[in-house]
């Protein structure tokens, strides 16, 4: 109890009982700066742990930006790797170089997946425009996802390049 701070009533309480007792101003004026003095340093502790919650949180985000920033310069290069591995003709599929090529590409969608990067679902879904980017439209299934023109990819819960995608007309 005694290492808890006074509350404004409670300092205001003490100020006025001293004051009585002593019947002096100039303890009257003492106790009334000093109760002002807490007060502002209770304002000012209070704006301080503001500001070290904003600059944490400023500090995330730039974090959170930078990730982004380079994940979206990653992926083109990802997406050229893919379709180097898919392009590959069976008979070559067996040379080491082209197994060597294959597990660059695994590689780096491990290392992609461990800063939190996942493929947007896409073919066969319900087309979604926070998701999808429709890039044209073909008879089949009304509103649903016919074919993948280009992965899309999110970072954690954010969209950070939308699939682009072939929907149905019906």
């Amino acid at each position: 109890m005694a290492d808890e701070p006074l509350s404004a009533n409670d300092s205001n309480a003490i100020a006025g009982d001293a004051a009585e007792a002593a019947g002096t101003p100039e303890l009257a004026d003492a106790l009334a700066k000093a109760d002002s003095y807490y007060k502002n340093w209770q304002r000012t502790a209070a704006d301080f742990a503001n500001y070290k919650r904003r600059i944490e949180q400023e500090r995330g985000e730039t974090a959170r930006f930078a990730s982004a920033s380079l994940v979206i310069n990653l992926l083109p290069v990802y997406d050229d790797l893919e379709r180097a591995v898919g392009s590959v003709d069976a008979n070559l599929a067996g040379l080491n170089w082209v197994q060597g090529v294959v597990a660059i590409q695994r590689k780096f969608w491990h290392m992609l997946e461990a800063m939190g990067v996942n493929e947007v679902a896409a073919a066969g879904e319900s087309f979604d425009p926070a998701f999808h980017e429709a890039v044209a439209r073909q008879p089949g299934d009304e509103g649903k996802v016919l074919h993948v023109v280009q992965k899309g990819y999110r970072l954690g819960e954010k969209v950070i390049r939308p699939a682009m995608v072939i929907v149905g007309e019906g």
